[in-house]
């Protein structure tokens, strides 16, 4: 058990300097991690370490996919909804059977069920080293998103084909059986996956306490994966669901100090499951090659030989299917932007209906209609300006590396499996081959193409449109003539005019968008860091000397804390 702990606190350290060393070296870590782990494996003395399978895929994957879910925006899901199923839904059951025949065809005495397994193990992409490299490379937030929710749907997708396909393998199913099973799975998981959503979060929007709401959201992946599993449906889908409506609806039920606390603790979850179970797969290799060698398989040389030829036809597959993908996704773009001066009109029509204050129902679907063209129109006008070409789908077809599901689901194989070490060696060759080979060579596909994101300048502007919407509104607000605290009375004017100085400063610092204004800001903020830090200097000042109360510190550092993370918050989102 201490070997154990020691080993644990050294995989922690050594995921805190590959994550900080790795974009320095420009290289992704989840790459770095993995050659870390092999080498490491080979160390004299090294202890071997066996993690069982179906604890990866039921204790660490769900809080994975959870804090990867309440970080999308369920807006840009949505309006990349297309590509996302495309890639996640038809590309892993193209992919899953057609490397499932390959290996079908070359191992005399597997079954075809058990080769379709191996499929499914090997087909869904993992996007944590893509989008790693797609965010520090700067790619177009519509690439990021669909790798995104390409790496939440496409696990569930190839889980529930490797569960019938199991089954299959037992004679237990037929075809339509699995067709059946698949759909009830989707559908029971999705259901699950938003009630538990919902009912956490108006659960959470009660509570006051920040530690309480930190440990409902905990348990949210687990919550929302267990039920799903016990009906036969897609744990996975469950979690990616309850985590797409937490993150949705958080604006508007959590506190702000909920939101911070949430994005810090899952972020902090995530780099940890992730780099660790990225680690642990480079340092598992060499127990995987002692279980071949020990077998009467094919052997090492083949198995990786096999591994090395359904990387081929999986990275062939995937650049093919870009093609039509691509084609089919501009024609979508063309007719939605085509459409766009035709759904403002009609817009302009409803804006111009008079009010019916007799008719309540009419105004409600008047609104109804207006929110559903104001949806279409902007969908619209973000298809224009992000369009998916084919540079963008060179990118997307390149960035199909394997990773920790594939890993674990191919340790999960039955051991009455033919050829299981083997084809776990198969699997294994695919992740490592894909994650080593294509992570490298991504961030050179990507400066060769000249693929880039938006433009700094252009989302300045937009942030400061949209600051000064907001303060136009708050200021009509301050203005209002039913404005009143809580208890029924006035505000003070001395009041209403401080906090009045205070939106419009918030206005000036925000939407200040040429050059010079941008000095401005860095200036102005960098004076704030200035302070607060010899604030803090103090404050540790009066923390040594016993000058004041330990209560009034600690409140006084508080206030602080409140005043840097506004500070840090707003850095974050100006750059």
């Amino acid at each position: 058990m201490e070997e154990i702990a020691v080993l644990g606190a050294v995989a922690v350290l050594v995921i805190v300097a590959v994550a900080h060393f790795a974009p320095r070296l420009g290289v992704a870590a989840p790459v770095l991690l993995v050659l870390v782990g092999i080498v490491a494996s080979y160390v004299p003395g090294a202890p071997e370490v066996e993690v069982d399978p179906h604890l990866i895929l039921a204790v660490v994957l769900p809080p994975i996919l959870y804090s990867a879910a309440i970080t999308v925006p369920a807006s840009d899901f949505r309006r990349n909804f297309k590509a996302i199923s495309a890639l996640a839904v038809v590309l892993v059951l193209v992919s899953a059977f057609v490397s499932g025949l390959v290996v079908y065809w070359l191992l005399p005495g597997l079954d075809l069920a058990a080769a379709i397994a191996l499929g499914a193990v090997v087909s869904p992409p993992d996007a944590v080293a893509a989008t790693s490299i797609g965010k520090r490379l700067g790619l177009p937030p519509r690439l990021v998103t669909v790798l995104e929710g390409e790496g939440l749907v496409n696990d569930a997708t190839a889980l529930v084909m490797l569960r019938s396909a199991v089954a299959a393998t037992a004679g237990a199913v037929s075809f339509w059986g699995v067709i059946g099973d698949f759909a009830l799975a989707v559908l029971v998981g999705v259901v699950v996956g938003a009630v538990i959503g919902v009912v956490s979060v108006r659960i959470r929007s009660r509570l006051d306490d920040p530690v309480l709401t930190t440990v409902i959201s905990l348990t949210v992946p687990f919550v929302a994966f267990a039920p799903a599993e016990k009906l036969h449906a897609s744990g996975v889908l469950a979690v990616v669901v309850a985590g797409l409506i937490t993150g949705h609806q958080s604006a508007q039920h959590f506190s702000a100090q909920d939101r911070v606390t949430e994005r810090i603790n899952w972020r902090t979850i995530q780099v940890l499951l992730e780099n660790g179970v990225f680690l642990l797969m480079g340092y598992e290799i060499h127990v995987i090659l002692d279980d071949v060698n020990d077998g009467d398989g094919v052997g090492v040389g083949r198995a990786v030989l096999l591994g090395l030829l359904v990387t081929v036809v999986l990275v062939v597959l995937r650049m093919g299917f870009m093609l039509p993908l691509v084609a089919w996704l501009r024609h979508g773009e063309r007719r939605a932007i085509a459409a766009a001066p035709y759904l403002s009109a009609t817009m302009e029509r409803l804006d111009g209906l008079p009010d019916d204050p007799d008719s309540p129902r009419h105004a409600a679907r008047v609104r109804f209609f207006q929110r559903r063209l104001r949806t279409r129109i902007s969908d619209a006008e973000a298809l224009a300006k992000e369009g998916l070409g084919l540079r963008g789908g060179a990118v997307l077809g390149w960035s199909g590396m394997r990773g920790v599901v594939t890993v674990a689901a191919a340790q999960s194989l039955p051991s009455d499996v033919p050829y299981r070490s083997e084809l776990i060696l198969i699997a294994f060759t695919v992740a490592l081959v894909t994650l080593v080979g294509q992570g490298s060579t991504l961030p050179l596909l990507i400066r060769r193409l000249g693929v880039r994101g938006t433009d700094a300048e252009a989302d300045q502007r937009e942030l400061a449109n949209l600051v000064a919407e907001l303060a136009e509104v708050m200021g009509a607000r301050l203005d209002s003539p039913d404005l009143r605290r809580a208890g029924g009375g006035s505000f003070s004017p001395a009041v209403v005019e401080q906090v009045r100085d205070f939106n419009l400063d918030i206005a000036r610092r925000l939407a200040d968008t040429d050059t010079r204004g941008r000095s401005t800001i860095d200036e102005r903020r960098e004076l704030r860091r200035v302070l607060l830090e010899a604030g803090q200097l103090a404050l540790l000042d009066a923390r040594a000397s016993g000058t004041y109360a330990a209560r009034t510190v600690e409140r006084a550092q508080a206030i602080l804390d409140a005043e840097t993370i506004r500070l840090e918050a707003g850095s974050t989102s100006g750059h």
